[in-house]
């Protein structure tokens, strides 16, 4: 159980069964009376954003969340498979659980997917993934309106800036966290 004062910025709790994260925070404490906590939260399953107000006193449950090893199989439509490492099961994610994970989303890619309960709400990539370009323009020399950097197409349909030099068929590395292109990965 947490108490008001342990309230902050990224803690999850539960409100009436369901997960809500802490996005932002203030403490007042006007000149008579008990201390004030007004919080923004964030339903963790729908995204829905609420203002909620608390006293001292309240007290709320931890949200009962964990993370399970997954592997990605496939997608259809707006829904992707992921298969549970341990015991075979197959979950659902949809689109917007997904989020923008999906420009990073290989065959086989192994992910943490967080669980509320059992019931899957969300995904956690590894920081660095290695996907194939499918399409790059060649570059020109003395080609400096663009600076020193162009567009590619990886093979999840992704598109982002790297240097000059890499082509197409070339494995590259991607930062996930800022959707960057990292090194040319050696083979």
């Amino acid at each position: 159980m947490y108490s008001a004062s342990d309230l902050k910025k990224g803690l999850k709790i539960q409100i009436d069964n369901e997960p809500y994260v802490i996005i932002d925070f203030q403490f007042s404490k006007p000149g008579k009376g008990q201390a004030l906590y007004r919080c923004k939260l964030r339903n963790m399953i729908n995204g829905a954003v609420i203002d909620r107000t608390y006293r001292s006193v309240d007290t709320f449950e931890k949200a009962d969340l964990r993370e399970r090893k997954m592997q990605y199989l496939y997608n259809q439509d707006d829904e992707y498979c992921f298969m549970d490492l341990e015991n075979y099961e197959q979950p659902i994610l949809s689109s917007e659980q997904v989020g923008d994970a999906k420009n990073y989303l290989i065959d086989g890619l192994e992910v943490d997917i967080l669980l509320f309960g059992d019931m899957p709400i969300g995904i956690t990539l590894p920081n660095f993934v290695n996907l194939t370009v499918n399409q790059a323009d060649p570059w020109a020399k003395g080609d400096s309106v663009s600076g020193d950097s162009k567009p590619v197409t990886l093979e999840t349909g992704y598109v982002l800036r790297v240097p000059p030099f890499i082509e197409e068929g070339t494995k590259i590395t991607v930062d996930t966290r800022t959707g960057e292109y990292v090194t040319r990965v050696k083979e």
